[in-house]
């Protein structure tokens, strides 16, 4: 009949413009920079769509589907600002609509409104307890629809906004942590350079100290957090040697009784230095046990199995273990296997049976001695 294009009623603003644009051959006035919020409206009745269409169109962008399938095809390529969603449609329903919407990660927090020609409390209910932000009853009120669109959208940009910043200061926060743990662990590690400097036999004794103890803790599956705490309690198990004299660490004969007297009591001087740090209370307990014994001969307070803190089990095999394999003034460094046996000798009596057994798993496993060249 010579038309040379069509527009099916309900007549909609956009597909009108579209029409005409096109008869005319100029291109439409549609912005495609359009920075409006996008509002997605999904209802099987064409009438509804139009007259949600009219009432928002001039503040937001709106996109239209007449079924919960199309809108979902929408949504794989132009996410919305906001759903406003009939809940009885043929197919999929509003309500399985919602559930697919709140499963699915992109999509699950694109706020969500209701309309309903529903008068009951019952769907209002199930509606807001499926994650629904409000709830809209037939016939529309033009200006209670703008009204509580512009409401839950900015109340969406606030707890995004909220979101956002809280995301930037976690993100602030992590970096100052991680800044205060390579803070505390340079402190720890200069600690340990200075505690064994006193002694030149001793260099580099309580780093490895450290590491043996927390290869110990890995192996035990303890938490990342014990494994670290572990680690620096290692590294300053040794600091209440800044109190002996310089003379007795040094000494290349054997001790006397009143000498050995002295050098024990580093437990006790490292305990009561490390007990001041507050923030760390625990800290002190390797310095302070470290040579208690398993069977209750050990020192400063003879402790006996599970007295004596898990820490300074841990750290007194692996301080031990250190002391047997490094050159002492009275000494060479004793060989791996004699290592081993005099750890084997030591359960139960001077070391705890389970963290011995697991020092000795790491010697058995350390077959290219790598232990030994630290």
């Amino acid at each position: 009949m010579g038309f040379d294009e069509y527009v099916a009623k309900p007549i909609r603003k956009n597909k009108m413009l579209n029409a005409i644009a096109e008869c005319l051959g100029i291109k439409p006035d549609v912005d495609d920079n359009d920075r409006r919020p996008h509002i997605l409206v999904v209802d099987d009745n064409e009438l509804n769509l139009m007259l949600v269409e009219n009432i928002l169109s001039e503040e937001y962008r709106i996109s239209t589907a007449l079924s919960a399938s199309d809108a979902l095809d929408i949504l794989k390529t132009d996410l919305a600002d906001m759903i406003l969603l009939d809940l009885h449609m043929p197919g999929i329903s509003g309500y399985e609509f919602i559930e697919i919407i709140k499963k699915d990660e992109q999509l699950k927090d694109i706020p969500i409104i209701c309309l309903t020609s529903d008068n009951g409390s019952d769907a209002e209910l199930k509606c807001f307890e499926m994650g629904v932000m409000d709830f809209i009853t037939k016939p529309f009120v033009a200006e209670i629809m703008r009204m509580r669109v512009s409401r839950i959208l900015e109340l969406d940009r606030l707890q995004n906004e909220l979101k956002y910043e809280v995301e930037k200061q976690t993100i602030k926060l992590r970096e100052h942590s991680r800044r205060f743990e390579r803070l505390t662990t340079q402190i720890m590690l200069t600690l340990a350079s200075t505690i064994d400097a006193k002694d030149k036999y001793t260099n580099g004794h309580s780093v490895r100290v450290a590491e043996y103890s927390k290869m110990i803790a890995k192996q035990l599956n303890l938490s990342r957090q014990v494994q670290e705490d572990i680690y620096y309690m290692g590294l300053i198990h040794d600091i209440g040697k800044i109190g002996v004299p310089d003379e007795i660490i040094n000494k290349t004969s054997r001790l006397t009784d009143e000498e050995y007297a002295i050098i024990k009591t580093h437990t006790t001087i490292g305990g009561e230095i490390l007990e001041k740090m507050s923030e760390m209370p625990d800290i002190a307990l390797g310095a302070r046990y470290h040579h208690e014994r398993f069977d209750g001969k050990g020192y400063p307070e003879g402790l006996k199995g599970e007295q004596i803190p898990m820490v300074a089990r841990i750290i007194g095999v692996a301080d031990a273990y250190d002391a047997m394999t490094s050159n002492r003034s009275y000494r060479k460094a004793l060989p791996q296997e004699v290592v081993r046996s005099e750890i084997v000798k030591g359960i139960g009596t001077q070391f705890d049976p389970i963290f011995a057994e697991v020092m000795l798993k790491i010697i058995d496993d350390d077959t290219e001695y790598v232990l030994k060249e630290r």
